[in-house]
């Protein structure tokens, strides 16, 4: 009896993993032997180095550029190297060929002596600095300013203390508003077991291993599925470059000044002050109604650390006639880089922004 041939399909569909077997072998050892992707793709200049506050301007790619500069302010967890990966893969990149002026509010790790830097700080003295700055070096009175995450609270709350100018726009991206809604960081930050005030006046720095641990417990299995999508997509060069350099941000946290911390959780975490109106920086109350200018508020429809029930309030409490929330497909981290926002971020933040930049 005859045998039947194989069917071809099937033939090559075992080639083509027996080849992507060989290759992901290969490349597990190049990639434990290889340093991560240097972060960082669009030149940029120092503008203020003070402790642990940096201000970047990117250098401009084009002589025509709208007139209102844009200020990035990144949250103080974080390196602002997320908006700025790689060629074809940064934020800013995009920015600066659609004609901004950009800027970036960036950190380093606070110093020890930093230790006693808290939100008045941040809020009332490194942001209006900087927004000094930005006006100096462009020439422009008004600014746009465009915080992510806990840059986006550090950006409201200034704005609410400043209603009459200098900013012009205020876009922010997953932003939290109500920190009850913040219900994993509640559990973790329970006020009846968590002794902020003795975790603070024994270190003065909250160290970036405890931030981080705060992050993994909202997704306990993340990191391992993580690596097993590592592992199983390792033949490919572009998406092991893709992981590495978000994997490499991710955990790339920094430390917190002690009084920062304990100010956001006894003040926001704690007693919600954005949502209840209580919250006071440098003896001023906060009132968000006090916001008017054009507000655009974009969440992620999958953000596992800022959930909706966290960043609704935005929008509605603020007393801005222009003002909009879009919820885009996404992540905390792939909302702001990576092909997702590439797609849908990006576009959105241009032609919201470019109308009002004129």
């Amino acid at each position: 009896m005859a045998s039947s041939a194989p069917d071809p399909a099937v033939i090559n569909r075992v080639r083509q993993e027996v080849e992507r077997a060989i290759k992901r072998n290969i490349k597990g050892v190049e990639y434990f032997a290889s340093p991560a992707p240097a972060p960082g793709a669009s030149a940029k200049d120092v503008l203020l180095s003070r402790g642990t506050l940096q201000l970047y301007h990117y250098r401009p790619l084009s002589d025509e550029l709208y007139r209102v500069p844009i200020l990035l302010v990144m949250a103080t967890t974080n390196r602002g190297y997320i908006m700025d990966l790689a060629p074809g893969q940064s934020f800013v990149e995009f920015l600066l060929k659609r004609g901004y002026d950009v800027y970036m509010m960036d950190w380093k790790p606070p110093a020890p002596h930093e230790r006693g830097l808290g939100l008045d700080d941040y809020v009332l003295d490194f942001l209006p600095q900087c927004i000094a700055k930005v006006q100096q070096d462009s020439g422009e009175a008004d600014v746009t300013l465009a915080g992510y995450c806990m840059g986006g609270v550090l950006s409201t709350i200034y704005q609410a203390l400043h209603p009459e100018g200098p900013v012009k726009n205020l876009a922010c991206f997953t932003t939290p508003v109500n920190f009850k809604g913040m219900t994993l960081f509640q559990a973790w930050a329970d006020q009846r077991f968590f002794d902020v005030d003795r975790l603070v006046d024994t270190l003065g720095l909250v160290p970036p291993d405890f931030t981080l641990a705060g992050f993994e417990m909202l997704r306990p299995v993340g990191r391992a599925a993580g690596n097993l999508r590592l592992a199983e997509g390792l033949w490919n060069d572009e998406f092991v470059r893709s992981h590495r350099m978000f994997d490499r941000w991710a955990t790339d946290q920094l430390p917190l000044a002690g009084e920062y911390f304990r100010d956001t959780t006894k003040k926001l975490m704690w007693a919600n002050g954005l949502v209840t109106g209580e919250l006071e920086v440098g003896g001023r109350r906060v009132d968000m109604g006090a916001i008017t200018v054009p507000l655009l508020h974009v969440v992620a429809e999958h953000d596992h650390i800022v959930p909706r029930e966290a960043s609704a309030p935005l929008v509605q409490l603020a007393g801005s006639q222009d003002k909009e929330e879009v919820v885009l497909k996404g992540g905390h981290i792939s909302i702001v880089a990576g092909a997702n926002a590439q797609k849908r971020l990006w576009p959105k933040l241009d032609a919201w922004l470019g109308e009002r930049s004129l």
